[in-house]
C-alpha cells in the first residue's frame, strides 16, 4: 500500500497559501454567429501558490484554453482570470512554459537556448546587459546537472534526443524563476520509458523550486505521479467535473505507479472521462 501525506486535522491547522491562479465563472467561445463554438462554459478553478495541479478530460474539453487564459494568450468571452493576485492582463508575470515540442533554436547551443529567458524577462534583461553572463552560465548549468545534461551545454539540439531536448526544455522553463509553470503536454510525444524517467526529474525540480504548475495531460498515470490534486474537465464546453487531492507521500517512484491505490485512482479518472464523453455523444446525438 502507498504511503499517504498528511492529512486531516494537522493539514488544516498548516496556514493556507495565497492563491496563484483564480477563474472565476469563464466561459470562452471561439468565433461569431452559427459557427461560434463554446470552448469553456461557466468554469471556476482555484489554485493555491506553490500546488502542483493536472488538468485532464476528453480531447476537446478546454485544457488548453485554460493555460492560454493564464499565460494572457486569450481573453476569456465572459467572466474574470486572476493570476497573481491581479487581472490577468493588468500585469505581465514571470511565467515558464514548455509544450510538447521543445522549439529549441537550432543555431544556438543547449546552454545557449538555456539562457534565452535571461535575455528577455526582466529584472534579469538589465543584469545580462550588464555582463553577468558567467553568473547565468552557472546558474544554466546548475539546472542542465540537475537534469542529467551537464556534459552537453555547448552541444546543439540536433545532437540531442527528444527526451534529452525536453530536460533542456524544462531547464529554459525554470531558468528565470518563474513563480508558475505551465506545462501543456510536454511529454506527449516520448516513449514510456523516457517519460517516466522526466516525470521523477521534473518532480525533483518541482520539489527544490516550487513554482506553482499547472499541467495539461491525457496521460492519467503521468497526473497521479505528478500532481497534488488533479482536476477532471467535461466534454466541451468544458468545466470542472470533478476535483481530487492527491495525498501520496513523496517523493513518487515508478514502482508506486502499480499499487492498487495508485491503479484504483487511475481507473476512478478514467471512469470519470469516459461518462464525460458518453454523456457528450448523448447530447449531441439528442
Amino acid at each position: 500500500m502507498i504511503s499517504m501525506q498528511a492529512s486531516g486535522a494537522a493539514a488544516s491547522s498548516a496556514p493556507r497559501a495565497p492563491i496563484a491562479i483564480e477563474l472565476s465563472r469563464v466561459s470562452v467561445t471561439f468565433g461569431r454567429g452559427p459557427t461560434a463554438t463554446p470552448a469553456l462554459s461557466e468554469t471556476n478553478l482555484t489554485i493555491p501558490d506553490g500546488e502542483f495541479l493536472a488538468l485532464v478530460g476528453p480531447s476537446g474539453c478546454g485544457k488548453s484554453t485554460i493555460l492560454k487564459l493564464v499565460s494572457n494568450l486569450i481573453r476569456p468571452t465572459t467572466g474574470v482570470v486572476i493570476v497573481g493576485g491581479r487581472e490577468v492582463a493588468a500585469k505581465a508575470l514571470r511565467i515558464g512554459m514548455a509544450f510538447q515540442n521543445p522549439t529549441m533554436l537550432p543555431w544556438l547551443t543547449i546552454e545557449q537556448n538555456v539562457m534565452l529567458p535571461l535575455k528577455i524577462v526582466q529584472p534579469f534583461r538589465a543584469e545580462y546587459r550588464q555582463k553577468r553572463k558567467g553568473e547565468f552560465r552557472d546558474k544554466a548549468y546548475a539546472l542542465l546537472a540537475q537534469v542529467g545534461l551537464k556534459d552537453f551545454g555547448k552541444k546543439y539540439p540536433w545532437q540531442l534526443s527528444g527526451g534529452m531536448l525536453q530536460r533542456a526544455n524544462l531547464c529554459r522553463a525554470l531558468i528565470h524563476e518563474p513563480r508558475m509553470l505551465l506545462l501543456d503536454e510536454p511529454f506527449g510525444a516520448l516513449d514510456q520509458f523516457t517519460k517516466e524517467e522526466l516525470w521523477s526529474i521534473l518532480q525533483g525540480l518541482w520539489l527544490q523550486h516550487k513554482p506553482t504548475v499547472l499541467l495539461v495531460t491525457h496521460d492519467l498515470r503521468e497526473a497521479g505521479f505528478l500532481a497534488s490534486r488533479i482536476c477532471v474537465m467535461s466534454a466541451r464546453p468544458g468545466r470542472i467535473l470533478d476535483d481530487s487531492p492527491v495525498d501520496f507521500a513523496r517523493p513518487r517512484t515508478i514502482p508506486m505507479t502499480f499499487e492498487p491505490d495508485f491503479v484504483a485512482l487511475n481507473q476512478r479518472l478514467r471512469d470519470l472521462i469516459v461518462n464525460a464523453r458518453s454523456n457528450a455523444t448523448a447530447t449531441v446525438e439528442a
